[in-house]
Formats: C-alpha cells, structure tokens, sequence
C-alpha cells in the first residue's frame, strides 16, 4: 500500500481555494500548520488516518481526513457553519485529482459544530472518508 494521504492533502488545498463560498469567507487562510498570530476565520487540517484497502489485485487506501473551520465572529456559529456549508460544497461526493492516484470515493463522514473550551471561538469538525488506489498504468 502506498499513502496517498499528502496526496490528498494537497487536492484538497487546491479545491478548497478554487471553489464557491469559501475563499470569500476564508480567503487563503487554510493551514496545514496554524501561524500563531493567524486571523478568523480560517480552515484547518486535523488527523487523518489511512488503512489499507486491499482487494484482488487492488492495493488501494481507505482515507479519513478531518478539516476544521474556525471563527470567533460575533454572531455565533453563523460564520463556522457558512464555512462548513462552504467546505461540503467544494468537498462532498466531488471529482477530486489527485497526483497519481484514483479516488473512486470521496464523502462526508461526519459533520460536528463546537464550542472551544476559551468559549469565544466556534469549531466545525468535518470529517470525510475516502477510497483510493495508485492510478491505472
């Protein structure tokens, strides 16, 4: 099995910069790595985990990767669930290349809104799941 998981990663980055609602909310803020001083709101990668898939002659990857949307807006959760609204509609059961694999399936697994223990800031934890192999030769 081969980790198409950076892979992913990096599909991601680019659909999420390129599609609908979220670069108006966000801009260019989505970070692999939080800067320390970086502004609300902004989307985050969480844990990921990949498991091997393996069948018959496939030797492919089943990939759970978390995204977080994070807001300290006035108003709420509002602005957390426009981005989590903004990040299934870039996202969910979308055509995703990535660099030398096939996603045969890429879903939402899971979808969580929170309230941060500082009390201030707004969290969306949304979790995906996906089905991956080396691309066809």
């Amino acid at each position: 099995m081969s980790d198409p998981s950076y892979d992913l990663q990096v599909a991601l980055v680019a659909a999420l910069r390129s599609a609908g609602a979220l670069p108006e909310v966000v801009g260019g803020r989505i970070y692999d790595r939080v800067p320390e001083a970086a502004a609300f709101p902004y989307v985050s990668f969480g844990p990921s985990q990949v498991l091997p898939d393996k069948a018959g002659c496939i030797d492919g990857a089943e990939v759970f990767v978390q995204l977080d949307a994070w807001s300290r807006s006035k108003d709420g959760f509002g602005e957390v669930k426009t981005i989590g609204r903004a990040i299934l509609a870039a996202l969910d059961d979308q055509d995703l290349e990535v660099a030398g694999f096939d996603v045969i399936v890429f879903e939402l697994q899971g979808l969580n809104y929170l309230t941060d223990p500082d009390g201030l800031t707004r969290h969306a934890a949304v979790t995906f799941r996906a089905l991956i192999q080396p691309a066809a030769q």
